[in-house]
């Protein structure tokens, strides 16, 4: 999953970002069984990591697309797909051709097909029979954010009102509590296919991410307020949190009954408000977050994308290869994972996703000085 720090880092957003990935990378791990019994309890709650991903680009991509407005300008769609593109696709295209080329780089027997990873679809129709690569479904909701968001904000933004904005995000809030109650009613055998993988029904961290971008950005006075209450954004949000895992004790995503049920109906949108109220504490003047600067989090929050894409696929030619001290699942094994995977994404990162974000930037530079000489060209007051 992809995210993109803003100017000035603040090591809250880097210590959550670093806490998502590993929690993906230790849920991913665990299910095929490559960290100790001790860990099985991340193979239920793991899953969370991507949730917390994805509050956290709703609330980075919606300032970055609505801050514009605030000076009177309109965002530009095109620019927008541009530096997306130049942020996610090249890392993304060298990954997913070591899984089409390099049979052994695959962590599972068969991949979907490669049209549906091209267009970012795979996550539509998921099946486990084709599990390769199976982690980049929280890409395709991501891209399809990216695609449809700039999109919804120009239109909304031609004629703005508090009401349309309240009213768009309930009707998405509403609309995926009532899809997945239908779909958990109707499919109660398919679970993962029809409700956790797709687009439609994974919206709740998103749109929570981008509430609380317009209120950073519309309503100061509001955000400012919040900034003020650190210490209960994170307890209530922690408290939130823990109701959601209370909801699936035991179960897992993959049960469609009892407390699960309506963990997944209605647990969703609880899990990404909690998320949402520790991601303002974590930017907020008194937050422990945004105080204490954990070792490591800013190495681990720039890797996070290239991680993400690589781990699973590294783990699975770790075990292959060092078969006897993998099996073992002692410290020696947990060592020679961490290694690896954080080799490969540094790896990835530098030699890709670095040089292309850098191209992106020297090309931003020069569209913006571009615009600012035919602006002093048609007002010689400039």
């Amino acid at each position: 999953m992809a995210t993109t720090a803003p100017p000035s880092r603040l090591i809250g957003l880097d210590t959550l970002r670093a806490a998502a990935v590993l929690a993906v990378v230790f849920y991913h791990l665990t299910i095929f069984g490559e960290l100790p019994s001790s860990l099985l309890p991340v193979t239920y709650f793991g899953w969370m990591g991507v949730d917390l991903f994805f509050v956290l680009s709703g609330f980075l991509i919606g300032h970055q697309v609505l801050k514009p407005y605030l000076n009177g300008e309109r965002s530009s769609v095109a620019a927008f797909y541009r530096r997306r593109a130049y942020r996610i696709i090249p890392p993304y295209l060298v990954v997913l051709a070591l899984y089409f080329l390099v049979p052994r780089w695959n962590e599972s027997p068969s991949l979907a097909p490669l049209w549906k990873f091209l267009t970012f679809t795979m996550n539509f129709g998921f099946s486990f029979d084709r599990r390769g690569f199976s982690h980049a479904w929280s890409l395709c909701v991501e891209e399809h954010f990216y695609l449809f968001f700039p999109l919804l904000v120009l239109l909304l933004m031609h004629r703005p009102s508090i009401r349309k904005t309240v009213a768009t995000i309930m009707s998405v809030v509403l609309l995926g509590i009532g899809l997945r109650a239908f779909l958990i009613t109707h499919y109660p055998d398919a679970v993962f296919s029809r409700i956790y993988y797709p687009s439609y029904s994974r919206l709740d961290g998103l749109v929570m991410g981008v509430t609380l971008a317009i209120v950073r950005n519309f309503h100061p006075l509001w955000w400012h307020a919040l900034l003020k209450r650190g210490h209960t954004l994170l307890f209530s949000g922690v408290f939130c949190v823990a109701c959601v895992v209370w909801m699936f004790r035991g179960y897992g995503l993959g049960n469609s009954s009892g407390s699960a049920m309506w963990g997944i109906i209605l647990g969703l949108p609880l899990l990404a408000f909690g998320l949402g109220l520790i991601t303002v504490s974590s930017v907020s003047d008194n937050g422990f977050l945004a105080r204490v600067k954990i070792p490591g989090a800013g190495s681990l929050a720039t890797l996070a994308f290239s991680l993400y894409l690589t781990h699973k696929a590294v783990a699975h030619l770790v075990m292959q290869g060092f078969p006897a001290i993998t099996s073992s699942r002692g410290p020696g094994a947990w060592l020679l994972y961490a290694v690896s995977c954080l080799a490969a994404a540094w790896l990835l990162h530098i030699a890709v996703e670095r040089p292309f974000l850098r191209l992106r930037d020297r090309r931003s530079r020069a569209a913006s000085a571009s615009v600012l000489e035919v602006e002093m060209r048609a007002d010689p007051a400039l």
